[in-house]
């Protein structure tokens, strides 16, 4: 290896980092924070219920985490928030912009309202946040990242026959806010590129929270595996990876992207 080349081990070492991941104790958020922590990183946890938060983080790999109540939504919070995870940590190195809470609305019956609370929690909430986590990164001057987590359905529609007859959608304000966070991310990480914040989006596929979706829609999930190529549905250790590789120095050169983990759905 020549002698100016690191190794994987150690372009994928976290070690001194200070992570934000947002609804970190979720289905996805949690295999998320697992693998920053493994990699070495300390994290800073948010739950609604800080509570959980504070639960889920002495539950990590480690040592040093923290686990904060916090909503998203309520954006005048930001800047407090983000003061007292510096005051306490010492700095943020990357975000993962993971949580959300919009209204699962009926594409029949959706209201304003819906796609209101939507937006706001899911496009605007995330932008007010990486926005003072870049400000701080621009003031010390060292660079970092951050991640939002999209998904394929803001690539591509679903398929109306995959939910027939089932109590379960596929919410239009859902599908038009992660479309725009796609897109944000893009307009972001070409402005903050100059002071070597990178800004990427991961769009997981399908990664139903089983069993209990199987057990609530009997069918659904066949329905699903039908659609995908790989012909079964994501495991939350799946985005383990994508979130190492771009969170660390493995992913230097990688910004401005919009990476699906969708088992070939989107291929199609």
């Amino acid at each position: 290896m020549p002698a100016a080349e690191r190794s994987v081990q150690s372009l994928m070492d976290l070690t001194g980092k200070v992570a934000i991941v947002t609804g970190a104790a979720g289905w996805l958020g949690a295999a998320m924070s697992r693998a920053l922590a493994e990699a070495g990183a300390r994290l800073v946890v948010t739950s609604r219920d800080a509570s959980q938060a504070a639960a889920f983080a002495a539950s990590l790999p480690g040592s040093g985490h923290l686990g904060l109540g916090f909503s998203q939504d309520d954006t005048d919070s930001i800047p407090a928030f983000l003061a007292d995870v510096v005051a306490r940590m010492g700095a943020v190195d990357i975000l993962v912009n993971n949580a959300y809470g919009g209204p699962p609305a009926e594409i029949d019956s959706a209201s304003a309202a819906d796609f209101d609370r939507a937006y706001h929690t899911g496009v605007t909430a995330y932008f007010l946040l990486a926005r003072d986590v870049a400000l701080h990164l621009r003031g010390r001057g060292v660079g970092g990242a951050i991640i939002n987590i999209g998904s394929m359905y803001g690539v591509v529609a679903s398929y109306p026959d995959a939910y027939a007859g089932l109590k379960v959608n596929s919410p239009p304000n859902y599908h038009a806010l992660k479309g725009a966070l796609v897109h944000l991310t893009r307009h972001l990480a070409v402005y903050w590129a100059r002071d070597n914040i990178r800004v990427n989006c991961i769009s997981p596929g399908p990664f139903p929270k089983m069993p209990a979706i199987d057990e609530a829609h009997p069918g659904f999930i066949q329905r699903l595996e039908a659609k995908t190529p790989l012909g079964r549905m994501g495991k939350p250790e799946e985005l383990k990876g994508i979130v190492l590789l771009l969170a660390s120095e493995a992913g230097s050169y990688i910004t401005g992207q919009n990476v699906l983990v969708d088992g070939g759905w989107t291929a199609q």
